[in-house]
């Protein structure tokens, strides 16, 4: 049994730079004919020249690999109309991040002031340039994502025209909200769409399973899958891939952060496989993101098949997410 994906598109992932972006790009490019690259290196990307100099060094090491990196812009403070005329062309998406909500985000918004922020929405919506957002608060940890729901809907009624993207929703609470609103969409991750809490903290630590925002309740995970299932047009895959190195996720102050890339098309056709769904996947991972984005990307053909795959246990000095666990859909290579 075989299963044929045209251009998969993920459309959020952390790449990171150096040698880590050396050891991580070819599990996106090899088998994504795209993918959103977030901004929150260190520095951040806040220039066309940064994005530039990025999107050069992602293409430098995936060379072959007949993959678009569509960049991003790290949201610090207000963008002027000629600013974002200028760079409109190198971008995407936008990406806000609250000041201190997840990895390297310290250099956020330390509060997300629609009126001072007026200019930019409007210049954004202007030249059709959506805003993406982490969309949590600094509050208790299952609860920033849901207390963060008025600033989306506040966001979303007074910018109908701003497409706004939920990123890597995880609670009920975000489908609610995704229904409200004809400007809002969002992306899911693997992690969130099959897993829980108890899949971190239920029995023995599990740190490669830590992520922002935190896996939640079975009841969240429900939801998700529900919404992703039901073929909802405004939803679209991204994955959140976010490598650490072990040093960094076994420790006293563990990073946050799920390396998915090796494993995603193989557990998302499990998923959609054991819901009698498969027809779903193609939109899911790729129509839906085309379409919302308006982007055609290069032409890919990936191959799933019906055989066993065993996830390693360490690929580049990072744990992936699954490691060592048998999934049921390999790639065809």
């Amino acid at each position: 049994m075989s299963l044929v994906i045209n251009s998969p598109l993920d459309m959020h992932v952390h790449l990171r730079d150096g040698e880590m972006l050396k050891n991580v790009v070819e599990y996106t490019a090899k088998y994504f004919s795209g993918a959103l690259i977030m901004p929150n290196l260190l520095p951040p990307i806040t220039s066309k020249e940064q994005v530039q100099k990025y999107k050069k060094e992602i293409l430098d090491v995936c060379i072959n690999k007949n993959f678009e990196p569509y960049m991003t812009l790290f949201l610090k403070e207000e963008l002027s109309f000629d600013f974002l005329n200028d760079i409109k062309e190198h971008i995407l998406a936008v990406k806000l991040y609250p000041s201190g909500v997840t990895t390297n985000s310290q250099t956020g918004l330390a509060s997300i002031d629609t009126e001072k922020l007026k200019g930019t929405l409007e210049a954004m919506a202007h030249f059709g340039i959506p805003l993406s957002i982490h969309g949590e608060t600094n509050g208790f940890s299952l609860d920033r994502e849901k207390e963060f729901m008025p600033i989306f809907e506040e966001l979303a009624a007074k910018f109908p025209k701003l497409k706004i993207i939920m990123e890597h929703i995880s609670s009920k609470e975000s489908i609610s909200t995704l229904k409200k609103f004809d400007n809002l969409y969002a992306t899911v991750t693997v992690h969130h769409l099959l897993m829980t809490l108890d899949d971190v903290i239920g029995g023995a630590l599990k740190p490669h399973n830590f992520c922002k925002p935190i896996l939640k309740t079975p009841k969240d995970r429900d939801a998700i899958q529900e919404a992703v299932l039901s073929g909802d047009k405004k939803i679209m895959f991204g994955s959140d891939t976010a490598p650490h190195a072990i040093d960094k996720k076994e420790s006293a102050s563990g990073s946050a952060g799920v390396f998915s890339a090796p494993v995603l098309l193989q557990a998302l056709a499990s998923f959609f496989d054991k819901h009698n769904s498969l027809n779903k996947m193609q939109d899911f991972v790729s129509t839906n993101a085309k379409n919302i984005y308006n982007i055609n990307p290069p032409k890919k053909e990936i191959i799933l098949e019906k055989a066993d795959f065993l996830v390693p246990n360490i690929i580049s000095s990072v744990v992936p997410l699954f490691a060592g666990e048998i999934l049921n859909y390999s790639i065809k290579q």
